[in-house]
């Protein structure tokens, strides 16, 4: 038989169609799982500022593999999302720059959920280390001038169950 006539054969057509179909649900599967799977990986943090209240949904960074990535790579950063990084125990924290492509504020918060301190518009792709300035639990980072946006300050308390009980 022919190429000719067995695409003139209507079980051809049959079975293109159903493969088509396959093949567009596998795909459509695969979309929702890897969104879904973001999606459920995004949590709700809080900072209690002078101002009022100003949440966000973040990452998390807790193994060290998520640590040493963080943000990098990334070419943009909506309003409203960070990374929270978990350097749980408590200690002495320095962060980078390296293979960042757009400015952050890295927010250093201490074990009861107080901010220590907060670097403001990092420089990026820089190697220069940015210390933590004291023992601190864990390090938002944010877009480059949320911190001055919404009036965030050593002081504010973070609401995150990461701090749940330390307070």
């Amino acid at each position: 038989m022919s190429i000719a006539s067995y695409r003139a054969n209507p079980r051809y057509w049959l079975r293109a169609l159903v493969w088509a179909n396959v093949a567009a649900l596998v795909t459509l599967w695969l979309v929702v799982v890897t969104c879904d799977a973001w999606a459920t990986s995004l949590q709700r943090l809080e900072i209690a500022t002078k101002s009022g209240p100003r949440a966000f949904l973040v990452e998390m960074a807790t193994t060290e593999d998520e640590k040493n990535i963080g943000l990098m790579n990334r070419s943009e950063l909506p309003d409203g999302q960070g990374m929270l990084f978990d350097f749980s125990p408590p200690q002495l924290v320095s962060m980078w720059m390296k293979n960042t492509l757009v400015p952050l504020d890295m927010i250093f918060i201490q074990a009861d959920g107080r901010i220590l301190r907060v670097a403001q518009n990092t420089e990026p792709l820089s190697t220069f280390a940015i210390p933590s300035g004291g023992v601190v639990k864990a390090v938002l980072e944010v877009i480059g001038g949320t911190a001055k946006k919404y009036g965030i300050a050593p002081g504010d308390r973070v609401e995150h169950p990461l701090f749940a009980g330390d307070h």
